[in-house]
């Protein structure tokens, strides 16, 4: 009867748009999509240089990119809360059980997953478009925004 008793008061809650409960999901929506524009600013031009530059190590950049898509959250969790508790390195800041510290947690778990697929979105347009970027006079690093720009709706739907 108590697992009946918490669904129905649940349901009056999210029925009744609660102010709580709307505070609650106004803020969780606000953290994820900072993360995800701060992951996005950092992830979206790593990931395309990682795509068109030839370097050594490239290809062990790309599997250690792919490999941090599945980082758990509980890892992620604990090495932050070891750097922001008041024993940790950036424990004087005081950002711990904040939404700055919710908001570099869920950056670093979106971002290789943002960079990850940008490389490859970019990778597949540079292979289509190379030949004619190049007749235009843009270089690798140059064609950049111009492929991102391309690439936006297969980014932004990924």
């Amino acid at each position: 009867m108590d697992i009946v008793h918490s669904l129905r008061e649940a349901l009056q809650l999210v029925v009744g748009l609660d102010p709580g409960f709307v505070s609650i999901v106004l803020r969780s929506l606000g953290i994820t999509l900072s993360a995800v524009l701060v992951a996005s600013l950092i992830g979206l031009p790593l990931g395309a240089v990682l795509a068109l530059a030839r370097f050594p190590g490239r290809t062990a950049l790309v599997v250690l990119t792919n490999a941090l898509m599945g980082l758990p959250p509980v890892v992620v969790g604990l090495i932050l809360f070891m750097l922001l508790s008041r024993s940790g390195p950036m424990g004087v800041l005081g950002l711990l059980f904040t939404p700055a510290a919710m908001i570099a947690a869920q950056t670093v778990l979106v971002l290789p997953i943002i960079v990850a697929l940008t490389r490859q979105v970019i990778e597949e347009l540079w292979l289509e478009y190379e030949e004619h970027l190049r007749s235009v006079g843009a270089t690798m690093l140059g064609a950049v925004p111009t492929l991102l720009w391309d690439a936006r709706f297969s980014l932004v739907t990924a």
